[in-house]
């Protein structure tokens, strides 16, 4: 069995699924495309190509072979993208909760069934219908859940408005004892540069008291305020909008010393090494052009 434990982001990590990118499938119609970045570069004639994305996630896949951690990949679905690990499930404690996602994704679930089968059949749970809520939106740290969602009334006509306030207080219901904070992110179906698509996109806590934050993903400042009153202003690494849009705040902690984090992100990998961090740097340009990185296409199952 496998003895479920994730209690923040950062804790020294023992187990995870890692997606893959082998039988990608073609590239995606303009109107298939989930979100403003794909359509950028479907448009462009600059979607990222199977094989270069299949290098990516090995070097990934090897930088947790170096650190001991075990690691579970989907079952293969021929075309089909099965990258993004975190939209369809994610563990809080020791629960698994299954994401309402997308409904044409629901066979990147049965594609780690053999995983689910692993855990206690009372520790795997599945939200209502009317409750959206995705991995990328959800973050722990510790007695905390940060959870993104977007409150316009407009929520239903964004595909990239992902977890919605049903998702919020469902969270609160089965974590009584947590205290669960929601942020309103900013959305764009055709801007990547300003479309927080999960929480992640413009925040993440690193080692034991420290975050990476873009405030301009955050459609009120009181949200962006709450968290630089939790962690204190100096221990936040601030984002520029191009940072944003290359996902620099999307990186993996291993430990709280240790992150994956993409080589080009220069800036914030000179200031994870300058407050003490470990960076192991991998090419993830390819795979950032589907709007998702190293978090989105991680779902960590066992931390110490």
């Amino acid at each position: 069995m496998l003895k479920l434990n994730i209690k923040n982001e950062t804790s020294r990590l023992r187990a995870v699924v890692l997606g893959t990118a082998i039988s990608n499938g073609p590239t995606p119609g303009i109107e298939e495309a989930y979100d403003p970045k794909s359509l950028e570069h479907i448009k462009a004639g600059t979607y990222p190509i199977e094989e270069d994305m299949v290098k990516e996630m090995e070097a990934v896949a090897k930088v947790f072979q170096k650190y001991d951690v075990k690691v579970y990949r989907p079952e293969l679905i021929r075309d089909y993208n099965q990258i993004f690990a975190r939209d369809i499930a994610f563990v809080i404690d020791d629960i698994f909760i299954k994401a309402n996602i997308l409904p044409d994704r629901e066979k990147e679930l049965d594609a780690i069934q053999y995983v689910i089968d692993q855990i206690d059949p009372d520790k795997v749970v599945r939200p209502p219908e009317e409750v959206h809520i995705e991995g990328g939106d959800v973050m722990l740290w510790n007695d905390h859940i940060f959870i993104g969602t977007y409150k316009g009334s407009d929520y239903s006509d964004y595909i990239t408005a992902r977890t919605n306030m049903e998702g919020v207080n469902y969270i609160k219901e089965l974590f009584p004892n947590k205290i669960v904070k929601e942020f309103d992110l900013v959305k764009s179906r055709i801007e990547p540069r300003d479309n927080a698509l999960h929480l992640d996109c413009c925040f993440q806590p690193v080692g034991k008291n420290k975050g990476i934050i873009y405030k301009s993903g955050f459609r009120e400042e009181s949200d962006y305020m709450y968290l630089v009153d939790l962690f204190g202003k100096e221990n936040l690494f601030h984002i520029t909008r191009e940072e944003m849009y290359h996902m620099n705040s999307n990186i993996f902690s291993i430990s709280e010393d240790v992150v994956i984090s993409e080589r080009n992100f220069t800036r914030l990998n000179a200031w994870l090494r300058a407050n003490g961090f470990t960076v192991e740097e991998v090419p993830y340009a390819e795979i950032s052009k589907q709007e998702g990185l190293l978090r989105c296409s991680t779902m960590p199952l066992i931390r110490d």
